[in-house]
C-alpha cells in the first residue's frame, strides 16, 4: 500500500513538473506577444510605420486602410498591399440593408481595434458588424458577424481591373502598374442569393464587371448573420490564386489559420531570445525584429513566379524569388541581419537580384526592386555591398561572377545621376575623368538630360556613395582574381578625397573647374533636401559617409582627437534656424540631436565611429541615449521613415550590443548591451550569447569584455568569431572606464 501511495505521488509530481515545464516552454516561446505593431504609427513629420499583418516575408500583407492613425474612419477592408506603404489592391466592404449606395468602397466608423502581426479584429460601430481576420502566406480569411436585421452584403471592388462570379467564388485582377497585375480568388462560406455588378453608376443583374470602378456585390439571405470569406492572391493568374487558397486554407476555420500564423511568427522571432526585467526594451526589440521581417517579400508560387522585370512567368528552380527591397535603406543593417540569422534567405535574395539583372533590358543590378519592377530610386547602387557582405560572411549559394557583372554594369554603365535608370552620360564621363560629380551654383541651370529636376545631382552624396560601391567592386574583383579591375576600382574608391575641404574638414561640393562652391553653408546650402549638394541630409551627416575607409577619414580630419571633437560638435550643433524653417527645407533630416539625424539611414553608423578613434565609451553613451530618446514603445516611437526594416535593424543590432558599421567587412563594432542575456540561435546549430554582468539603466559603460574567456583588446568581434558560438561577456559600469580608450 505504501508503495502504491508513493507511486501515486511520484506520478503526480512528474505530471506537475511536466505541466510547469510545458507552461514555461509556452511562456518562453511567446515572443510574438512582445510585438507592438502600433509603435511609430504616428509620424514625427513624414511617413509613419504601418501595423502590417502578414507572415514573415510573405507575399500577402495588409494593414487597416485609413488616412491617418488618428483618424476614425476605415476605408473598406484591405485584401493585399502590393508595395511597402502602398494602398490595398482590391477592397472589401460588408454592410446590412438594401442595395442602394453605389460607392465601390464604404467608409466605416470603428472601435475596439485589436491587431497583432498575424490577426486583426475591430467593431464597425455604426454598421454594427464585428470583423475578425487571420492571414497566411498567400491567402487569408475574414469573419463578419452582422448584428442588424435585413440582408447582409459583401461588396468587392477592383479599381482598374476585373471582377466576376463563377458560381462558387469571385475571380478578380487589378492593374498595379508596369503591366503588372495582382489576381484574387475569393470564396464565402454561404452561397449568396443575388449577384449585382456596378456599371455606369447603377447596379446591374450581371456577374462580371471591368474598368476603373469594377465592383461586385454579394447579397445574402436575410438572417445570415455570420459570414466567412476566404481568399487567395497571386501575381500569376486567378487560377493560381485559387490554387494558393486551396493549398493554405482548406475549410473556414479562422482560429486554425490564426494559430498556424502565430506559430510561424514565434518560430521566426525565437532565433534571438533576450532576457531582461525591462519589458519596454523587450517590446522594442521584438517589434523591431518584426519590422525587419516585412520585406523583401517572397513571391514564388508553387515553384514559379511572375517577374515584372521582364513581364514573364519563370520557374524558380527551387530558389524562391524575393522583391520589394529598397536597397539604399536596407544594405546598411537589414541585409547584414539576414546574413546573421537567416543566411539561406539572404542567399535567395541575392539570387533574386541576379535574376532581376538578367531579366531587365540591361544587365544592371537593381536599386529599388519592387513588385512591379525596379524604380531606380535614391543615389548610388549599394546592392554591391549586400553581395560583398554576404560572400565575406560565408554565403556562397549564388553566382559571384554574375553578381559582379551585374554590379559592375550598374556602377560603370548606368548613369550615376540619382533616381535614373538611363545609360551613363555626360555626368558620368566627368566622374570617370575627374573623380567627382560636379555641382552647380544656384544661378546655373541644369543642362544634363539624365538629371532629375527635383532630385538634382546630389554631387557629394553620389561621389561618396559611389566611392564605397567602387571599394566593394574592388574587393569582389580581388576574390575573383580580376587584378586589373581590383587595382582600378581600389584607386577610384578614394574619390571621396577629391571633395574633402581640408580647411573646413567637410566634404564640400566643387564646380566643374575644380573650385569649392562659395559661399557655402554645410547646413542649408543645396536647396530642398540639400539635393544640390548632398541628398535628404546636409553636410554634417555626409561628413562621415566613408564607411569603407574610416582610418583614412580620421587622418583627413586631423587625427583621432580632432575626429572625436568633431563628432561631439555634430551632436551639439544647433539647427541654425527655427524648426519650422529647418524642416521645411530638410524634412528627412529629423530625429535631431544637434545636426545628427536619427531618422535617416545615412546616420545609422555614425554613433559607432567613436570606437575607431579610441573613445569607445562615447559610443556606449551615445547609443544608449539615442535608443532611449527615439525608439520607444508608443505611437510616436519611431523618429522617421522606417522603410520596412531598414531602421529597425539598427535597433535590433544596437540592443544586442554590436553593429555592422561597414557592410562588406565581416566585423561588428561593439556598442552597449540592453539585456542581461541575448542568445542567438545560429543557422549552424551553435548559439552565441551576449551576457551583460551588472547591467542596469545607469550601467551603460563596459568595464571589461571577454569572448569565450579571453579579453577583447578592441571594441569589435568578427563574424567568424560569432559563428563559432560561445559567450561575449560584458561587465558593465556606471561611469566611463579606461577600457578601449586610446592612450596616445
Amino acid at each position: 500500500m505504501l508503495k502504491l501511495v508513493l507511486g501515486y505521488f511520484q506520478i503526480v509530481a512528474i505530471m506537475l513538473i511536466f505541466c510547469v515545464g510545458q507552461a514555461f516552454a509556452q511562456q518562453q516561446t511567446s515572443y510574438i506577444d512582445y510585438v507592438n505593431p502600433y509603435m511609430g504609427n504616428i509620424s514625427h513629420l513624414l511617413v509613419p510605420t504601418f501595423p502590417t499583418i502578414h507572415i514573415p516575408n510573405s507575399m500577402l500583407r495588409v494593414y487597416p486602410q485609413r488616412d491617418d492613425f488618428t483618424g476614425d474612419r476605415l476605408h473598406g477592408l484591405p485584401l493585399i498591399v502590393t508595395s511597402h506603404r502602398g494602398k490595398s489592391a482590391f477592397n472589401l466592404s460588408p454592410y446590412s440593408g438594401s442595395l442602394s449606395n453605389t460607392s465601390t468602397v464604404l467608409s466605416y466608423s470603428y472601435d475596439n481595434e485589436k491587431l497583432k502581426p498575424y490577426t486583426y479584429s475591430a467593431y464597425l460601430d455604426e454598421a454594427k458588424i464585428d470583423v475578425e481576420y487571420a492571414v497566411s502566406e498567400q491567402s487569408a480569411i475574414y469573419q463578419f458577424n452582422f448584428e442588424q436585421s435585413g440582408e447582409s452584403h459583401l461588396r468587392f471592388n477592383a479599381n482598374d481591373g476585373e471582377v466576376s462570379w463563377d458560381g462558387n467564388g469571385i475571380s478578380g485582377k487589378q492593374n498595379i502598374g508596369n503591366n503588372t497585375w495582382v489576381y484574387i480568388y475569393a470564396v464565402p462560406n454561404a452561397k449568396p442569393k443575388a449577384i449585382q455588378t456596378l456599371e455606369k453608376g447603377a447596379w446591374q443583374n450581371k456577374q462580371a464587371a471591368n474598368g476603373e470602378t469594377a465592383c461586385i456585390d454579394l447579397t445574402f439571405t436575410e438572417g445570415t448573420k455570420n459570414i466567412l470569406f476566404k481568399y487567395g492572391i497571386s501575381f500569376i493568374s486567378s487560377q493560381q490564386a485559387k490554387t494558393n487558397l486551396a493549398r493554405e486554407i482548406r475549410g473556414f476555420d479562422l482560429a486554425q489559420v490564426k494559430q498556424v500564423a502565430r506559430q510561424k511568427w514565434n518560430n521566426a522571432l525565437s532565433k534571438i531570445s533576450v532576457e531582461t526585467n525591462n519589458q519596454n526594451d523587450k517590446t522594442i526589440f521584438y517589434t523591431s525584429l518584426y519590422r525587419t521581417l516585412e520585406r523583401p517579400v517572397k513571391i514564388s508560387e508553387d515553384g514559379q513566379y511572375f517577374s515584372a522585370f521582364d513581364g514573364k512567368v519563370h520557374a524558380d528552380n527551387g530558389i524562391p524569388f524575393y522583391t520589394d527591397d529598397w536597397i539604399w535603406d536596407s544594405y546598411r543593417a537589414h541585409h547584414p541581419l539576414n546574413v546573421l540569422i537567416d543566411p539561406k534567405k539572404e542567399s535567395d535574395i541575392l539570387n533574386s537580384f541576379i535574376r532581376m539583372s538578367a531579366q531587365m533590358k540591361e544587365f544592371w543590378l537593381p536599386t529599388f526592386p519592387e513588385i512591379n519592377g525596379d524604380s531606380r530610386r535614391m543615389n548610388s547602387n549599394h546592392g554591391v555591398a549586400t553581395i560583398l557582405d554576404a560572400y565575406q560572411k560565408g554565403i556562397k549559394g549564388f553566382d559571384l561572377k554574375e553578381a559582379y557583372r551585374a554590379a559592375k554594369g550598374a556602377i560603370t554603365e548606368k548613369t550615376l545621376a540619382p533616381w535614373s535608370g538611363k545609360p551613363a552620360g555626360q555626368l558620368d564621363d566627368f566622374f570617370k575623368k575627374h573623380g567627382y560629380i560636379p555641382a552647380l551654383y544656384d544661378s546655373e541651370k541644369e543642362t544634363i538630360a539624365e538629371v532629375d529636376g527635383f532630385e538634382r545631382r546630389q554631387p557629394v552624396a553620389v561621389t561618396l556613395g559611389t566611392s564605397y560601391d567602387l571599394w566593394c567592386l574592388a574587393q569582389i574583383a580581388k576574390i575573383l582574381g580580376y587584378e586589373e579591375d581590383y587595382q582600378n576600382f581600389s584607386k577610384q574608391s578614394l574619390n571621396y578625397r577629391n571633395l574633402f575641404n581640408p580647411e573646413t574638414k567637410f566634404f564640400h561640393p566643387k564646380d566643374d573647374k575644380g573650385s569649392f562652391l562659395s559661399p557655402f553653408d554645410y547646413v542649408f546650402s543645396g536647396g530642398q533636401g540639400a539635393r544640390g549638394a548632398y541628398g535628404e541630409n546636409n553636410g554634417w551627416i555626409y561628413r562621415w559617409d566613408v564607411q569603407h575607409n574610416i582610418p583614412d577619414l580620421i587622418n583627413l580630419m586631423g587625427g583621432k582627437n580632432t575626429f572625436v571633437k568633431e563628432l561631439d560638435n555634430m551632436f551639439n550643433q544647433p539647427l541654425g534656424k527655427s524648426k519650422f524653417d529647418f524642416y521645411a527645407q530638410l524634412p528627412d533630416h529629423t530625429g535631431n540631436v544637434g545636426q545628427f539625424s536619427m531618422a535617416n539611414e545615412p546616420s545609422l553608423h555614425i554613433p559607432y565611429l567613436y570606437n575607431y578613434a579610441g573613445a569607445a565609451w562615447k559610443t556606449q553613451k551615445r547609443v544608449k541615449k539615442l535608443i532611449r530618446e527615439w525608439f520607444r514603445n508608443d505611437l510616436m516611437g519611431m523618429p522617421g521613415d522606417e522603410d520596412g526594416g531598414g531602421m529597425s535593424s539598427f535597433v535590433v543590432f544596437s540592443q544586442l550590443g554590436f553593429y555592422p558599421v561597414t557592410p562588406g567587412k565581416p566585423v561588428y563594432s561593439i556598442g552597449t548591451p540592453f539585456f542581461d542575456k541575448a542568445t542567438m540561435q545560429l543557422p549552424n546549430g551553435k548559439t552565441f550569447l551576449v551576457k551583460a554582468v551588472n547591467i542596469s539603466e545607469d550601467h551603460k559603460y563596459i568595464a571589461s569584455a571577454k569572448l569565450n574567456g579571453r579579453a577583447l583588446t578592441k571594441p569589435e568581434i568578427t563574424h567568424q568569431q560569432l559563428l563559432q558560438g560561445g559567450v561575449l561577456e560584458l561587465v558593465m559600469s556606471e561611469k566611463p572606464t579606461s577600457l578601449w580608450v586610446d592612450k596616445n
